[in-house]
């Protein structure tokens, strides 16, 4: 879609591109760094300036020691951080449970590695979730549970109660839980995300993945970050090493000056300036006729297709397109064949500019 998007100039609300500006603090020591000569490989894990800076925000944040020289590995972006742990804690034949709606490098990762990814449905439309069907979805090739919270594409934060049901299953059945955290600064109506790492008995279990993509709008930079214990760290930055070698040195000094300089209201304003954005999409979309769920996290809306023309998905995200300018990604990437085919994902991590004329186009939908 945003290959069909480009070829006409529209305006891409499908991939999660993140457009909005880079903080300075971040801009301004990439490109010093770049001039002082930092462009050489990194140690494996990353600079020691990052790994500290990352393992203070994870005690600021959440109360979770990590030692920055054992436990903390800068990857090439969270996708990376999950396939060098992927590849160093599950075998072939494998399963880890996801859920459904999910994000397709979760499950593309997985599969590259041989590992079977097992889907639970969260319920339609609040996308809770069925602890009775987690459980069932457990067998004895079940080795951990991969968990986004805030989630793409759904906008779905999981619920302290939700997230501690999780981790009683990961208790009584002995798995890893793999977080996605990414979008966590991304919680809207006064919520709060829950990192499961806190929960009694999970720090020694849970692989935190996370990163700087969306948080500094560095989608580009290829910069993220995983913590965990001591025990599995050695592994996971070693087949980082050899898939991907260091991520690149200017830009962790870059994402290091962000974490030590930017106060905690730059982090409050994330959330507060996308429920903005938030609020003008859904509303957009409900004048579209393209009904949203409200996402309570993240900066995506799965809206469903009302009145496009189109045998599917991805057919009416066409028609959207080429109505409106808009481009939109088909639901039926983040479900199992046969479902998410009355959805379309919608991004909304624009500048005010073009999501306020992607909001005007779609207004115009219904009425044209």
């Amino acid at each position: 879609m945003t290959t069909a998007c480009d070829a006409i100039g529209g305006i891409n609300l499908a991939q999660g591109v993140c457009d909005t500006p880079v903080p300075q603090p971040v801009e301004a020591e990439a490109f010093e760094a770049v001039r002082r000569g930092d462009n050489i490989y990194t140690r494996m894990d990353g600079i020691a300036r990052l790994r500290t800076a990352i393992a203070e925000k994870q005690q600021r944040d959440y109360g979770l020691d990590y030692d920055a020289q054992t436990e903390v590995l800068v990857a090439s972006g969270a996708t990376a951080g999950l396939h060098a742990a992927a590849m160093a804690l599950l075998n072939p034949g494998d399963e880890v449970i996801l859920f459904e709606p999910f994000y397709g490098y979760h499950v593309a990762t997985l599969k590259s590695q041989r590992v079977t990814p097992v889907l639970v449905a969260l319920a339609d439309g609040d996308f809770a979730l069925d602890v009775d069907a987690l459980r069932a979805a457990i067998t004895p090739r079940t080795r951990a549970i991969l968990l986004n919270t805030p989630a793409n594409p759904s906008g779905k934060v999981f619920t302290q109660a939700e997230t501690e049901a999780v981790a009683e299953v990961c208790l009584e059945h002995d798995l890893f839980l793999f977080t996605d955290e990414i979008y966590e600064y991304f919680v809207y109506d006064g919520d709060r995300h829950v990192a499961p790492a806190t929960l009694p008995g999970m720090r020694e279990r849970t692989i935190v993945i996370s990163g700087f993509s969306k948080t500094f709008s560095i989608t580009g930079w290829r910069l993220g970050y995983v913590t965990a214990d001591a025990r599995w760290m050695g592994a996971m930055a070693y087949f980082h090493d050899l898939t991907y070698v260091c991520a690149p040195a200017p830009f962790q000094h870059g994402a290091a000056a962000g974490l030590e300089q930017l106060p905690a209201s730059f982090y409050q304003q994330i959330a507060a300036d996308h429920q903005s954005k938030r609020e003008r999409i859904v509303s957009a979309l409900r004048e579209a006729g393209l009904t949203p769920t409200v996402p309570a996290g993240a900066y995506y809306v799965l809206a469903e297709t009302g009145p496009l023309a189109g045998a599917n998905a991805a057919e009416k995200a066409r028609t959207l397109l080429r109505e409106t300018g808009v481009a939109a990604v088909a639901g039926s990437a983040f479900f199992r064949k046969g479902r998410g085919e009355n959805l379309l994902r919608f991004c909304f991590a624009k500048q005010d500019a073009a999501l306020d004329e992607a909001c005007a186009r779609l207004r115009h939908l219904r009425c044209g």
